[in-house]
């Protein structure tokens, strides 16, 4: 196969899977423009008319201006929480892998990620219960760092085995004490895993839905995700609004990951010729 048949058969691969990673979107904006009955004939149909309203009425119904704020504190906490404690610790078993003990932390962190979150979904409630960290917006920030904090710092700990060691050395010889070390010389060094990391969660705190089912139960601390689904009841659902919610809900992640875009492929490219 010549390279220009490979080119244009990569190129129409490609095509074809953007396609269905973004059919969905198209889906959920045509829905959150149509009526019921426009909906019921034909999904997949464009609407005879632009609906607003059902954005405006979504946006009362499930108060998402409020979710969104607390969308937001959840997010920004969450990830400011795992980059500061995943890189701590990613630096630390990062540079201490040949020791027993640091090898057996890495074995952990490996088997942490193999959980499914259903399992500990019960126990997570009992103990919160116990704690009084239900119904508050610390306690879901808690709980998403710490089901996203094994991944975090098994990127950490890649990356930082490729770091020269003789940095840190020659630190050391400049008076440089441990916390000097990590902040002024390693931690910037880190900018391309942190980048990529800093995305990743923004993305699972801001979609997650588990956590915060477990943990939010009142108006006034629910996220988009658990406000979007009052729209759903035993016997009924109102697919529309709940789509005008949804697309609502896209818009603010949707800014973040277009804006970090350029860094997240520099991160990858980093990562990849670092390792």
């Amino acid at each position: 196969m010549n390279s220009k048949t490979a080119t244009i058969l990569g190129r129409v691969f490609l095509g074809i899977v953007a396609v269905i990673f973004i059919f969905p979107f198209i889906v959920s904006v045509l829905l959150s423009f149509k009526t019921k009955q426009e909906t019921a004939k034909n999904v997949l149909a464009l609407p005879e008319a632009l609906h607003i309203e059902n954005y405006t009425e979504a946006m009362a119904k499930a108060n998402i201006l409020h979710s969104m704020g607390n969308s937001i504190i959840v997010t920004a906490v969450s990830v400011i929480l795992v980059i500061i404690v995943a890189s701590m610790a990613g630096y630390a078993i990062g540079r201490q892998y040949h020791k027993k003990s640091y090898k057996t932390y890495e074995s952990i962190l490996t088997a942490a990620m193999m959980i499914p979150f259903q399992t500990l979904m019960i126990p997570i409630y009992r103990m919160y219960r116990d704690m009084g960290l239900l119904n508050t917006l610390p306690g879901v920030i808690i709980l998403i760092a710490g089901t996203n904090m094994p991944f975090a710092i098994m990127m950490y700990i890649g990356f930082v085995r490729t770091l020269p060691i003789e940095l840190e050395e020659a630190a050391m010889l400049e008076g440089c004490g441990k916390w000097r070390i990590f902040f002024q010389v390693i931690f910037p060094l880190l900018k391309p895993t942190t980048v990529t990391i800093a995305v990743l969660d923004a993305l699972w705190a801001w979609n997650d839905f588990n956590a915060s089912l477990i943990v939010l139960q009142k108006d006034a601390v629910k996220t988009v995700p658990m406000q979007q689904y009052v729209f759903f009841g035993e016997h009924s659902a109102d697919y529309n609004m709940a789509f005008a919610a949804a697309v609502i809900g896209m818009i603010p992640v949707m800014i973040f990951f277009l804006f970090m875009q350029k860094h997240i492929q520099e991160g990858m490219t980093a990562g990849a010729v670092k390792g």
